[in-house]
């Protein structure tokens, strides 16, 4: 019998595995498996590796100096050609790892082909997604940093603003709108925390684990890593330390995904009140006109569509967490191809809070704040009845009695359409003689606010110090 390579496999000679096989793969299943139409944005990711990986096995007498310098020459024009809009990227090659390196094939001849030694595309890809999430969390890391700025000059600027404070969406307390904009600040910088700790977890070298089972090459793995920058806070190499998990990992993607929900959830939060907010039933703020839009036919409307639209993306990220939860739970030990569906809710994962934080950052300092409509909207909750409680327990009174000596005041006022501070103090000593003239003080809302003035409260001058300590955290 001939060994004499059919036309079939001749035709299929594109794929790398394409000698065992006695038939091309079909049109239909080259479209279904293919993700080089969206895995192909790891492109510098793969060179990056492939170049570390070239050098190692260089020094390590695997492959020659003369074949190491042709694949720098060839990833150096194939970076040029993917610059420039140049490179053709092939469905046949299946995906950014074949068709890079295809083509360094196409321009160095068998150096090319002696890239491949003692690495497996499943190591490959797992080193390259690792390296590109790292670079994108750096980036949203920075983009965190500059929402909470945005946010600290919100808040500067309105620190002795009186907004009414919530709780079950009825108002409680009065509070600085800018100690309400410093939660914000609180909860993106947490953000900012769990993402510096996912990154710990995603800067670890997979490559060496080749298919699964680690390779007989004498490769230094930590060379590599070290040269990657895959490495601890003292310097050293970060390197996965069991073959079959490190080809079949994807806790970092999740962790990822996991930390980007949560950052989601907080800009879906505060894009639920900035659409209260804004609406005429509160009136309490305007978001600038370049950031909503109008309505097809009620020419009055103006619709805070960011933050509508940020709440509703946040849905879309939760569900790609779900999405890679589901792909992991049922996989065996080690790489399968369910894998290749990690990348694309990743890839919109990052996408989508790039953009969100980006945009939010710039909308928080186009927000109108309307003082005059939230003190009103205070005084109209008795936001104060807590303080006068305060103000009975420190006549000596019980907290319990004085609670229900305060809920009799407020039923009062309701009646009489008046807020507590309105209430003589005549009407007000009926319900308890302790009551005295000082009582005013502590029913106005400004008095109210500067009474808690104790670390974490509302007073103006714990605000004032609580931004000074952000600004300098994040300068």
């Amino acid at each position: 019998m001939s060994s004499k390579p059919s036309d079939n496999q001749l035709a299929n000679k594109s794929q790398a595995w394409s000698a065992l096989f006695s038939e091309p793969m079909s049109d239909l299943v080259k479209r279904y498996t293919s993700s080089v139409f969206f895995d192909k944005r790891l492109w510098l990711a793969d060179i990056t590796g492939s170049l570390a990986h070239a050098e190692m096995l260089c020094h390590q007498g695997i492959i020659n100096a003369a074949d190491h310098a042709a694949i720098q020459e060839g990833m150096a024009t194939i970076r040029g050609e993917i610059e420039a809009g140049d490179f053709e990227w092939k469905l046949d090659l299946e995906d950014v790892h074949l068709n890079i390196e295809a083509r360094l094939t196409a321009l160095v001849g068998i150096a090319g082909k002696r890239l491949h030694t003692g690495r497996s595309r499943n190591d490959q890809v797992a080193t390259d997604v690792r390296l590109w999430l790292r670079g994108e969390i750096d980036l949203i890391g920075e983009l965190l940093t500059g929402l909470q700025k945005s946010l600290l000059a919100l808040a500067d600027k309105n620190v002795d603003v009186i907004l009414p404070g919530f709780t079950h969406l009825q108002v409680a307390q009065p509070v600085s709108f800018g100690h309400h904009m410093l939660a914000y600040v609180e909860m993106f910088s947490r953000d900012a925390e769990r993402m510096q700790d996912v990154r710990k977890r995603v800067n670890r070298l997979p490559l060496g684990a080749a298919a699964l089972a680690g390779t007989s090459y004498p490769l230094d793995r930590e060379r590599v890593a070290a040269s990657l920058g895959m490495v601890d806070d003292q310097g050293l190499p970060c390197v996965c330390q069991n073959s079959l998990d490190a080809v079949s990992d994807r806790d970092f993607a999740i962790e990822f995904t996991a930390a980007a929900t949560l950052a989601m959830v907080h800009i879906s939060r505060l894009s639920e009140e900035l659409i209260l907010w804004m609406s005429q039933s509160f009136g309490f703020i305007d978001i600038a006109d370049r950031f909503c839009t109008g309505s097809s036919i009620m020419p009055q409307k103006k619709n805070p569509d960011v933050p509508e639209l940020a709440r509703g993306k946040t849905g879309r990220v939760v569900g790609h967490l779900m999405g890679l939860i589901t792909l992991m739970k049922g996989q065996p030990l080690a790489y399968n191809k369910d894998n290749q569906e990690d990348k694309e809710p990743l890839f919109d994962t990052v996408d989508t809070l790039k953009d969100t934080l980006r945009i939010f950052a710039e909308m928080v300092g186009g927000i109108t704040v309307k003082p005059e409509v939230m003190e009103r909207a205070a005084k109209r909750g008795y936001a104060t009845a807590t303080d006068l409680a305060d103000y009975m327990v420190k006549k000596g009174l019980a907290f319990r009695d004085a609670h229900e000596v305060v809920a009799h005041a407020v039923k009062t006022a309701i009646a009489k359409g008046v807020d507590l501070s309105e209430l003589s103090l005549a009407e007000l000593q009926a319900f308890n003689p302790k009551i005295e003239a000082d009582v005013f003080e502590c029913l106005s809302l400004r008095g109210s606010l500067n009474a808690r003035n104790i670390l974490g409260g509302t007073a103006p001058a714990q605000v004032r110090a609580q931004i000074a300590r952000h600004t300098a955290r994040l300068a």
